[in-house]
């Protein structure tokens, strides 16, 4: 129950502007979770989520949450240098690196948080990406070819 709550909640906050601890309560409420404000507040604590300015209000984000625009130029910068070859058939996209890299730019094509890649794994040398829907496929290719450029 407690792991289901919390990915809901990390869903809300991504996709609201959950502002309080009371709208987080609410919006959970609404979603079918019976919580307290002591739940919520453990909850935001444990998850390491942060009230940040946004405009003339407030929003929560997950502390670890990288900036997307970070993320890319350095996922970019990885695949220039370390990549040898994409490609993909079906809902798979493979990508070839050198040696020891591809944990390093599986972890940045995770944290980019495509929704069409539901989840990635690296070896030594080889990064296989799970997209759904399959028909993403070509889309998540040609946006990783174009960070070759």
């Amino acid at each position: 129950m407690k792991n289901s709550r919390h990915r809901k909640i990390l869903e809300l906050i991504k996709n609201f502007q959950v502002e309080t601890q009371d709208d987080l309560a609410k919006k959970l409420k609404k979603s079918g979770f019976d919580v307290t404000q002591a739940t919520v507040s453990r909850d935001i604590k444990e998850l390491g989520l942060i009230k940040v300015v946004v405009g003339d209000s407030y929003k929560y984000f997950q502390a670890s949450e990288p900036q997307q625009s970070y993320t890319i130029s350095r996922l970019s910068r990885l695949l220039q240098d370390s990549s040898l070859m994409i490609d993909h058939s079906e809902n798979l996209i493979i990508i070839k690196t050198l040696p020891g890299m591809a944990n390093a730019i599986a972890v940045c094509i995770d944290q980019v948080n495509w929704p069409e890649a539901i989840g990635s794994i690296a070896g030594d040398d080889t990064i296989l990406i799970v997209i759904k829907p399959k028909g993403a496929v070509t889309k998540i290719a040609a946006a990783l070819n174009s960070l070759l450029e």
